[in-house]
């Protein structure tokens, strides 16, 4: 854990973490007794930690309201039963819109899957760090497996070029693409950063004040990678925090995990996400060059893999599916417009 500030010398700083659920309440349960443990070490800093469970329309409001009075945590979290299952960016606007209607705005909005856990110190190693970086928008945690073992990840964000590594899976392409690869190992310092996961992502509050929230357009997946590349371009910086760890379940909460044993068909959304973030960004005609230049890779990549005694597992049916939602095709061209809440702006 980063040093603080003593409790008579940090000024009092409120943080209200948001955590999106569907069909998670049992994972929700645990990241709150987890959230619950940290609340006395953290108020002896100057922190005030609350929380908000925004349940998509899956009718788990009801048990998760049930276990927080349980656990007496009723004075500290709030559920709150979404109208629709918008998605994870549609689910942490209802949170930002909820924090903004309190008569103490929080100042800083502490994004969390519900598969994840916070352990000791994450929370206030964040705040510390905002406390002395003013230009940071957004940290991230370091993320570990259950097990303990650590997962030190950061990303760049996505290009053609990126596109062309991740199709070729060639170790020579991969040294000569290395600055353009999305995946980056992190060290043991802080670092700035592209992007960080949306699974244990703290906001300040500044930085929805002046950009907004998330883009409910994207239903999962891509959705922060768009905010952070919104948030850097209003003049903020993404920072990755290594002593801030979270333990986080890849892909429980979304059915989609990040290191399968045998990888699964991915969901139509995950390919929509992709296409949105490509054209909104850079333009339909770039997003068409990545759509060709990443499918002439995967075939490469493909028969490449098909010459190896020892094959790596591939996602299914992927080409395919790349092209059936690729803006190569007509019919996929064209962008729905942005859906965006800011604070004093009528919810949509």
């Amino acid at each position: 854990m980063t040093s603080m500030a003593t409790s008579s010398s940090a000024p009092p700083r409120t943080v209200l973490a948001v955590i999106v659920s569907h069909k998670s309440s049992e994972l929700v349960k645990n990241l709150l007794a987890s959230l619950a443990h940290e609340r006395p070490a953290e108020a002896a800093h100057g922190i005030t930690l609350r929380a908000v469970v925004i349940d998509n329309a899956s009718d788990d409001a009801g048990p998760i309201q049930r276990a927080v009075v349980a656990a007496g945590q009723g004075d500290w979290v709030t559920v709150i039963s979404a109208a629709r299952n918008g998605g994870f960016a549609y689910g942490n606007n209802v949170g930002f819109r909820h924090g903004f209607a309190q008569a103490t705005v929080p100042d800083f909005f502490y994004l969390l899957n519900p598969d994840t856990e916070v352990r000791g110190g994450a929370i206030g190693a964040l705040v510390d760090f905002f406390d002395r970086h003013a230009d940071a928008g957004i940290a991230g945690s370091s993320l570990e497996f259950a097990d303990g073992r650590p997962w030190p990840f950061a990303f760049r964000f996505p290009s053609l070029l990126g596109e062309l590594d991740h199709g070729l899976r060639l170790g020579l392409m991969t040294r000569l693409l290395r600055n353009h690869i999305v995946t980056r190992p992190m060290g043991s310092v802080p670092e700035p950063v592209d992007w960080m996961p949306g699974a244990s992502m703290m906001v300040r509050r500044k930085v929805i004040e002046d950009a907004g929230g998330m883009d409910e357009a994207y239903f999962l997946y891509y959705e922060e990678t768009d905010y952070c590349r919104k948030v850097k371009a209003a003049g903020f910086t993404i920072w990755y925090v290594p002593e801030s760890r979270v333990m986080h379940i890849g892909g429980q909460s979304t059915g989609v995990t990040t290191q399968p044993e045998v990888p699964r068909r991915l969901p139509a959304y995950w390919y929509e996400s992709r296409r949105r973030y490509f054209a909104k960004n850079h333009g339909v005609p770039y997003a068409m060059a990545t759509d060709a230049v990443l499918l002439l890779a995967h075939l490469l990549g493909h028969a490449k893999e098909r010459l190896k005694t020892q094959r790596h597992a591939e996602v299914p049916y992927f080409a395919r599916d790349v092209l059936h939602h690729s803006v190569l095709r007509k019919a996929n061209r064209t962008l729905v417009p942005a859906r965006e809440w800011k604070p004093n702006q009528d919810s949509k």
